[in-house]
């Protein structure tokens, strides 16, 4: 039960192939020929048969095999009929290669495989390959060479391509996924396979569009924690959008969001077919993420300058030698050398002067990465300069990247740079964005790494005022609120808004204009008007009674003449704003198919649209999160002290976005929202303007399923007493629980890791603890027991050390109805009573979840656990694929 439920797909152990008669070459069908031959061109590690279901006997016959996996390339009229054999025999996977098959005979098809329980990929794809194993299942030529990259493609033309070019530039993979726009086996269930499949170190992605974007997000998310994540998607402009909407059948989105969804599963996005080679040669050669600073060292002043220009164009940052570091590296280069900002060795650098330069900057602090570049040039070497680097590179803990110019003369020490894995490009441009890739993956990172709970640590919202003000405007069949409500809905979130009151008519205004203290606002108030500026129905500064009687009456005709379908409900006063250095900022909220609600900010104003100046981000938010979203805006650059203005509030900013986040998360009703202008100042912030577009919320939204990304379960955090003494806590893991787990597993004796992992492991490797830490609290939870000790000091203060003391999680069986269970409890706390309420509780996390039965194995000669599962009433059964094991399961 501990294998990945598609491992019969993409790892079997027996293969059945459906290809018809193929002794008769002329009757033969030409993808069932070109299958076989991809097949047999190589020796499959497991058993591989062809049957033709005229000639190969009876169904109940057939029926008697049994395979895991069973390809299907056949005539259209064919197919479903070996699927339905294919069902019979038992196999759990089935992989169609027939292509130009329609909607409703897809559907057929997906109708039988899940009435067999058959994991069903395709049709309308080229289908697999897994070079490891020897497996060539695809109709996309040859098998690839082995190597650590996977490839997943929702394009069979791209698929060819990147194959054919990775065959010329000494490009393994690990797993080749060719995906149909009809297949079951989507996008998401493949992350899935490779975020835990140990031939694979990393995966490059293309992709149209996508199904389901709560769990693309959760099996992307699981991906990008354990391996990188490079993705290539079609579709960045409204062209490029319907025509991938037309290709795939998948939803597409704003590209926007998708970008916004990316950075925050981890992954990285590049935007060509020719960034997409760039950044599988770096993963091919296994860096890991560092930060944005990038040395350049060169024999030339001109390729160097390009590299330097190219590195600020991408937002990277110049990696620069520390005058230390620079003074020890001066005698070993040539006098002329230039170390200030490039490390430029001069025209007659040989390959000790690159040795000694990059050897240097990969020691310096504040250099990330390293890019050498080499000019042929009279009386130099350029293989022996490449051979340097060759014998260089495994000593570097630092990216190392290469740039030869030029062609003929520098094509061999290309291929020695390629031999030694140094990624190597033809210009500084490509080299700079290869590096850019990398550092993204970094930035990106810590982004993934985030999981806010919905509510923040501010002051405690008026959720129910705030639904109540809701559901009254709904039950008036509108939904966009008037900015009275609008800001009223912010107010029950503590976002400060600046006072505002309706007036109907002109003496109504004076009254109030009078009452609030002048200078006052006018704006009119119309449900059918989002930008009144552009139908004179704002005015600001008035400074006393004459200005606002005229101002109303002038605003009523002017609106009523531009507008005159729009229902006016009167005129909003307010008194301005008191800041005189103010900036204007804009925060709202857009509603995306499929990513769901996104949170936007920018700079705000009547120039908005022109401006055009929008970072986005999903929800929910913390306060690094909200920083994050701040710094990628271009409004950002103003916020600091600028011509005599003081720096703005950064501090205030970032609580309206958390409480943004919060309305989010709370209120699923929301569709649209604008917050325009919000003035901020050193002071703090106010929101001027709102307008909010409401509309009915299914009841499960209630569970955040309106959220691509599930927010951290705070609700289950639970302080219990400990047996003989004391108290711990059990809550949901978090990934900075990882050291803790770790010590946890270190902690146990040999027989205890042992029955929990039935492996002689000693600690978790870096990628199962990456996997156990984080976690999408979606189809998967897991539960810490923390118990805190006390310990007073010299000083009177008092130290407290945390110490996970046990663990329980499941996760969601491919049913969706079922989990499969696990539990680990450090050994001296055992028998206190901690396993029996860590099995309490996730079990009912998973009835709150909906699920009906929750299953596990126990080794047999583990009798503490049995007589655990026993007394909480576990049915206890022998498990028929070991006999060493018990399945126990409990209905929920």
């Amino acid at each position: 039960m501990d294998k990945h439920y598609l491992t019969p797909l993409f790892s079997p152990q027996s293969v059945l192939v459906f290809a018809g008669n193929l002794a008769e070459a002329e009757n033969a069908f030409a993808q069932a020929r070109a299958l076989h031959d991809n097949l047999t061109a190589q020796r499959f590690s497991g058993e591989l048969h062809f049957v033709d279901i005229h000639t190969s006997g009876t169904l109940a016959d057939l029926a008697l095999a049994r395979a895991d996996l069973a390809i299907i390339a056949l005539p259209h009229d064919e197919v479903s009929a070996a699927l339905e054999v294919a069902g019979r025999m038992k196999c759990k996977a089935a992989l169609v290669l027939s292509t130009g098959m329609g909607a409703d005979l897809s559907a057929e098809l997906k109708r039988i495989a899940r009435r067999a329980g058959m994991h069903l990929l395709g049709p309308n794809c080229l289908g697999l390959q897994r070079p490891m194993t020897g497996l060539n299942a695809s109709l996309a030529g040859p098998l690839a060479a082995k190597g650590p990259l996977a490839l997943v493609s929702q394009s069979g033309a791209l698929t060819a391509s990147i194959l054919d070019w990775a065959r010329s530039n000494s490009v393994g993979f690990s797993a080749v996924v060719s995906l149909g726009p009809n297949t079951v086996v989507d996008l998401a269930d493949v992350l899935d396979f490779l975020a835990a499949d140990a031939q694979t170190q990393s995966i490059v992605v293309y992709m149209e569009g996508i199904g389901n974007a709560r769990r693309f997000m959760s099996a992307l998310r699981a991906a990008a924690n354990a391996k990188p994540v490079v993705v290539l998607k079609a579709g960045r402009k409204p062209a490029g959008n319907a025509a991938a909407l037309t290709h795939s059948g998948a939803k597409v989105g704003s590209d926007d969001v998708f970008a916004a969804a990316l950075r925050r599963a981890g992954a990285v996005r590049v935007r060509s077919f020719v960034e997409l080679f760039s950044a599988a040669k770096c993963l091919a050669s296994r860096y890991r993420p560092v930060g944005k600073r990038l040395a350049i060292v060169t024999n030339g002043g001109g390729p160097g300058v390009l590299a330097a220009d190219w590195i600020s164009e991408l937002g990277l940052t110049l990696g620069k030698l520390s005058p230390a570091v620079a003074e020890e590296l001066r005698p070993h280069i040539s006098p002329l050398a230039s170390l200030v900002d490039l490390i430029d060795l001069g025209e007659d650098a040989h390959p000790d002067c690159y040795t000694r330069a990059l050897e240097a900057a990969a020691k310096d602090s504040g250099v990330d990465g390293l890019l050498a570049i080499h000019s042929p040039k009279h009386g130099t070497d350029t293989m022996a300069v490449a051979e340097a680097l060759a014998t260089l590179k495994p000593k570097l803990r630092k990216p190392l990247l290469a740039c030869w110019m030029g062609d003929t003369a520098v094509g061999s020490a290309r291929q020695v740079l390629s031999q030694a894995n140094i990624p190597n490009f033809r210009t500084p441009e490509a080299a700079v964005g290869a590096f850019s890739n990398i550092a993204t993956f970094y930035q990106n990172q810590l982004l993934l790494q985030q999981t806010p709970p919905p509510l923040s640590h501010l002051a405690q919202p008026d959720v129910e005022g705030a639904r109540l003000l809701i559901e009254s405007v709904l039950a008036e069949r509108r939904k966009v609120l008037t900015e009275m409500e609008s800001k009223a809905l912010l107010a029950a979130f503590h976002i400060p808004v600046t006072q505002t009151i309706l007036a109907r008519n002109a003496n109504e205004a004076m009254m109030i204009a009078t009452q609030l203290g002048y200078p006052v606002a006018l704006k009119i108030d119309s449900p059918d008007i989002s930008h009144k500026s552009d139908v004179d129905g704002v005015a600001l500064n008035l400074a006393n009674a004459t200005a606002v009687r005229d101002t109303f009456n002038d605003m009523m005709q002017s609106v009523a003449r531009l507008r005159p379908d729009a229902h006016i409900n009167g005129v909003t006063i307010q008194k301005m704003a008191p800041t005189r250095r103010g900036r204007e900022i804009y925060v709202g909220l857009v509603t995306d198919d499929p990513f769901g609600p996104v949170i936007a900010f920018g700079a705000g104003g009547t120039m908005i649209e022109l401006i055009n100046d929008r970072a986005m981000a999903l929800p929910p938010l913390n306060q690094f999160l909200a920083r994050s979203l701040i710094e990628r805006a271009r409004v950002a650059e103003t916020l600091g002290e600028w011509r005599g203005a003081s720096a703005a509030n950064i501090n205030a900013i970032e609580q309206i976005l958390l409480r943004v986040s919060e309305m989010v998360c709370e209120l699923p009703q929301l569709r649209e929202m604008d917050i325009n202008p919000i003035i901020v100042d050193e002071h703090g912030a106010v929101a001027v303007d709102a307008r909010i577009v409401i509309d009915q919320a299914p009841h499960s939204a209630r569970d955040y399923s309106h959220l691509a990304i599930l927010p951290y379960p705070a609700h289950h955090e639970q302080v219990w007493p400990l047996r003989g003494g004391g108290q711990y806590t059990i809550r949901p893991i978090r990934p900075d629980d990882a050291q803790m787990l770790q010590a946890l597993v270190k902690g146990m004796s040999p027989e205890s890791r042992y029955f929990r992992f039935v492996s002689s492991l000693t600690e978790l490797p870096p990628g199962m603890l990456s996997r156990f830490t984080l976690i999408d609290y979606d189809r998967e939870m897991a539960l810490v027991a923390v118990h805190q000790t006390r310990e007073p000091q010299d000083d009177g203060s008092v130290s407290i050390t945390e110490r996970i003391v046990g663990v329980s999680r499941y996760v969601t069986n491919v049913d969706g109805t079922t989990c499969e269970f696990a539990l680990a409890v450090a050994d001296d706390f055992g028998g206190k009573g901690l396993g029996s309420r860590l099995m309490l509780s996730i079990m009912e996390v998973a009835r709150e979840k909906g699920l009906v039965e929750i299953e596990g194995l126990v080794l047999v000669n583990n009798p503490g656990m049995l007589r655990l599962m026993k007394s909480l009433g576990y049915t206890i059964k022998p498990y028929a694929e070991d006999a060493d094991f018990r399945l126990v399961s409990h209905p929920l």
